[in-house]
């Protein structure tokens, strides 16, 4: 089964301040969206405010998963357990996604590929096996999967959480934490090229602790506690020498996240130390020897990479943003605000549009 085929395809983000010309064009005003409460609360700010105590237009939800933006940011989807739904710019529901063909529904996480043109869902029942919906962002169904029964049932304090990333032609890849420990990676792949009917699952492969998952250009990669790595075909993590696992070294990183801007494709990491302590939120750009310092941060929860240039932080509490072209200039400053404070238990942010109208 061949994971990651040839992809020649533009950046999805365009940088806003031009390094050549030195001339700098307004940003748009984007709405950020959060996911609160726990996933009980979806709200928004502007990227133009700064120093907001609490969200706007506040919607109550059962069990929000996540949230990502749609059709260039024009909508965004909001994953929920019970399933999936492209919202507008006022939060609005505009249509559904097409409900799996497995009953309960149990969304218990999300990922979309690097070309954002594909969302991939991961069903968790009580007591129930773990399977795939991968979407087209119309809301169409490409494929479901069945996963192998996960052994691990009573997860340790350093266990490895269950991570996933959607790859390139349609397919995907599961890291879950394997009996024994370390973690065990499926690839998930449509049996021939083109064919969005069936879906191949893949013998699960045992490999050393992976702790997030991230689609970086044609490529996934992995967070691990020898440092980020991209995976090989075989899905597990490389264990040679790569320019990310240079830039980044070989300390562990927990979570990761992939986005466009700048002119390059960026990749983010934190470390994840626990009990409310904090680490260096790091960036790369792709092309540096080294990832550089951006921000220390406590309890980070999520990051996106949004049109107007900036890098948006979601932490427990504060959604904060930085300028990257700025800061990957002159890594002194990187022009930080703080949006809004006093969130409670905040998982998710990412960002759309507003019409004239809006």
């Amino acid at each position: 089964m061949k994971l990651f085929p040839t992809l020649s395809a533009a950046l999805l983000g365009t940088a806003l301040l031009s390094a050549c010309t030195g001339t700098e064009e307004t940003p748009p005003n984007l709405r950020l969206l959060v996911l609160t409460d726990g996933g009980k609360t979806l709200g928004y700010a502007n990227s133009s405010e700064t120093g907001q105590t609490g969200l706007q237009g506040l919607v109550a939800l059962e069990n929000g998963v996540d949230i990502e933006p749609l059709n260039s940011g024009r909508n965004f989807a909001l994953v929920q357990r019970t399933g999936v739904q492209n919202r507008d710019v006022n939060l609005q529901v505009a249509t559904s996604f097409a409900a799996p063909p497995f009953t309960p529904v149990c969304f218990t996480r999300a990922a979309m590929n690097a070309l954002r043109d594909r969302l991939l869902a991961l069903q968790e029942c009580p007591n129930g096996p773990q399977q795939l919906a991968l979407y087209r962002v119309d809301g169409t169904l490409v494929w479901t999967a069945l996963l192998p029964t996960n052994l691990v049932t009573a997860p340790g304090p350093d266990t490895p959480p269950t991570r996933l990333a959607a790859g390139p032609g349609d397919t995907a890849v599961v890291a879950r934490a394997a009996l024994g420990g370390g973690s065990e990676v499926i690839l998930v792949a449509p049996r021939t090229v083109g064919d969005t009917t069936q879906a191949v699952v893949g013998t699960p492969q045992p490999t050393d602790s992976i702790r997030d998952l991230a689609a970086y250009g044609s490529a996934i990669y992995a967070a691990t506690d020898k440092g980020v790595r991209p995976l090989l075909p075989t899905g597990v993590p490389s264990s040679d020498a790569t320019p990310v696992q240079t830039a980044f070294g070989t300390t562990r990183y927990d979570r990761l996240w992939a986005g466009s801007g700048s002119n390059a494709n960026l990749l983010a990491a934190w470390r994840d130390y626990g009990q409310g302590s904090g680490d260096y939120l790091k960036l790369w750009d792709g092309r540096r020897s080294a990832a550089v310092n951006v921000s220390y941060l406590t309890e980070l929860r999520d990051v996106s990479f949004a049109l107007d240039g900036r890098m948006y932080a979601l932490t427990r509490t504060t959604l904060g943003s930085y300028d990257v072209v700025l800061g990957l200039t002159n890594q002194a400053s990187w022009s930080p605000q703080t949006h809004v404070s006093g969130l409670n238990d905040a998982r998710a942010v990412t960002w759309v549009v507003p019409g004239s109208s809006d």
